[in-house]
């Protein structure tokens, strides 16, 4: 998709990356995927197939906790292979020291395999993908951290310390680009006013980025399996943040009948959609809206579709979030 965030590179541009990177005889050079942030493309050498991913170099195209994003995400490959034992590809090289061009960038292996929402698959195959889905990230959350919040704008004590910034760092960026965010002072007022729900979070490691087009296909001996690709949106906080995007379509964590059943049989802690949990998941659609409602003035103009996209997702969002919160705060008082 089209956004103004992307570094563009030309053909020569990419052999001397990999020429740094120790590999040569680079061909076949063509952009690759449908993200909308870094730039990334596609190449072969040696028989091999590779994706180099290189990340903006405009500042004003970058949102606070998308800077040194790129650096995180290896790190986050890292762990997602090693500690939560998924399906990822292998990183061969990082460079973060824009010494060859002036942008972070890594290359790494390309999965051959089709994203998920353009896998042919059988009716029976694509019905079994939500239960393997719901299994990787009962995996990815088994990894605990020892902090709060993204690695790259520094980790706080507690989740509410630590969502509190999020949400202040966005609208700190909005305010820069002249755009205030009601919605995102009344989000931020309802972190506080569930302080004590927030604070007793366990911290685990969370995707936040759950969609098809991030997840890989594979057929091995006749299997199908999938792959994780695109952790850069990765941080460490509250889990119950995942099921905004597994099963998305479904806003109130209640209706997420199978999803929750099929990552309740993997995990170490079952999701029991308790008040406190429906909450949670509220204030993580919150959140959702106002990167969307944010970002859009930093990679797009209203003519990119991706600016309908989020002024229509982030409407939906927020309306769903303050409905939730509305509610278990009528029946709170209810009950008093």
């Amino acid at each position: 998709m089209k956004s103004r965030s992307k570094s563009a590179v030309d053909a020569k541009t990419v052999v001397r990356l990999f020429e740094q990177a120790g590999i040569g005889g680079v061909k076949d050079i063509a952009p690759l995927g449908a993200g909308e942030f870094n730039a990334i493309y596609a190449a072969c050498a040696g028989g091999r197939e590779y994706v180099v991913k290189i990340a903006p170099t405009d500042p004003a195209r970058t949102l606070t906790y998308e800077t040194g994003m790129m650096r995180a995400e290896v790190q986050f490959y890292r762990l997602m292979r090693e500690m939560a034992h998924l399906r990822v590809p292998d990183v061969y090289y990082a460079d973060f020291s824009h010494a060859t061009i002036p942008a972070d960038y890594f290359i790494m292996e390309r999965l051959k395999g089709d994203t998920l929402d353009k896998a042919p698959l059988s009716a029976e195959e694509r019905a079994s993908t939500g239960r393997m889905m719901a299994e990787m990230l009962a995996k990815l959350h088994a990894v605990r951290g020892e902090g709060f919040g993204y690695p790259q704008n520094g980790l706080h004590p507690d989740w509410h310390a630590a969502l509190s910034a999020m949400v202040e760092n966005l609208i700190r960026d909005a305010r820069r680009r002249g755009i205030g965010s009601r919605n995102g002072k009344r989000l931020l007022s309802s972190i506080h006013q569930y302080r004590e729900i927030l604070k007793n979070v366990e911290c685990r490691l969370v995707n936040f980025d759950l969609w098809a087009p991030n997840i890989v296909v594979l057929r091995e001996e006749g299997a199908v399996q999938l792959a994780w690709i695109d952790p850069e949106r990765c941080f460490f906080g509250d889990r119950i943040a995942d099921f905004v995007s597994l099963d998305f379509m479904n806003m109130r964590l209640e209706e997420k009948r199978t999803t929750i059943a099929d990552y309740n049989r993997a995990t170490d802690a079952p999701i029991a959609v308790s008040k406190a949990e429906r909450i949670r998941f509220a204030i993580m659609l919150g959140y959702l809206g106002l990167i969307m409602e944010v970002e859009k003035y930093a990679r797009y103009t209203i003519f990119h579709f991706g600016w309908w996209r989020n002024v229509a997702a982030c409407r939906l969002l927020f309306s769903h979030c303050f409905d939730t919160l509305k509610e278990c705060a009528a029946k709170a008082a209810a009950e008093r």
